[in-house]
């Protein structure tokens, strides 16, 4: 009886009842779904990282955001780029570019191309003489009021800033003209140039913002990461996204 007494002891110790093996279940069941929770979180993709704004310096000269309008003249005003180079595309006026610039443009000429589609560039780097003589033609001619609509002040203009380039179509079709808008090139460079970082600096509808009439042809090379940010949050201007006064008067 002893020995038999010690035997179902023993066995009672290592016995599991229907319960404990149901809890044990349960817990297992319990586990494996945190388990599976956590790799699912850690499976989600993590949140986009929210555009830095302060990447780049909006007044150095040398930055590809530099915002240059009549509110802001470049400092110093007769600043002048050192890495300027000739686009690999029609120049007939034989005016340089950024390199950065420069490079985004041939991508993007090549791109319309493949499209059947031929660009030149009108105008491209302008130094602070020639804009001051550009500047007064139009003084002499228009007079200061008119100029100032349609020209930048000397130490105000993009194109000394070698990063804003004016396309024409080949063969030309109004060149410099609000009905470059209407032709294909215009087309496509309005739906297209962010991709290669370029903003259509002066919209028909933000004159008050920029300060100059609607220039279907003018586009500022800005880089891609902030000209895909600006198409993305459907802003059309530099001083609109910055927050950088603006406006027509000096």
């Amino acid at each position: 009886m002893a020995i038999a007494a010690l035997a179902a002891l023993a066995l009672g110790g290592c016995t599991r009842t229907a319960a404990d093996r149901g809890a044990d279940s349960a817990g297992d069941a319990g586990r494996g779904a945190a388990a599976k929770a956590s790799a699912s979180a850690s499976a989600s993709p993590r949140a986009k990282p929210a555009f830095d704004k302060k990447a780049r310096s909006t007044t150095d000269p040398a930055s590809l955001w530099v915002i240059v309008n009549k509110k802001h003249p470049l400092k110093p005003v007769d600043y002048a780029p050192a890495d300027l180079v000739y686009p690999d595309l029609p120049n007939p006026n034989r005016q340089p570019l950024r390199k950065p610039a420069a490079e985004a443009l041939a991508g993007m000429a090549a791109a319309a191309s493949a499209a059947g589609l031929s660009l030149s560039i009108e105008s491209g780097y302008r130094s602070y003489p020639t804009q001051l003589a550009v500047y007064n033609e139009w003084v002499s001619s228009k007079g200061e009021a008119v100029a100032d609509e349609l020209s930048a002040r000397p130490g105000t203009s993009e194109h000394q800033t070698g990063l804003a380039v004016d396309l024409s179509a080949v063969p030309a079709n109004c060149s410099l003209a609000v009905c470059f808008a209407t032709t294909p090139q215009g087309k496509w460079l309005a739906a297209n140039a962010w991709r290669y970082g370029f903003l259509l600096r002066y919209p028909a509808d933000k004159v008050n913002v920029t300060g100059y009439q609607y220039e279907p042809w003018h586009f500022r090379f800005i880089g891609v990461p902030l000209a895909t940010e600006l198409h993305a949050k459907h802003v059309e201007t530099l001083e609109e996204f910055f927050g950088v006064s603006g406006g027509t008067s000096y």
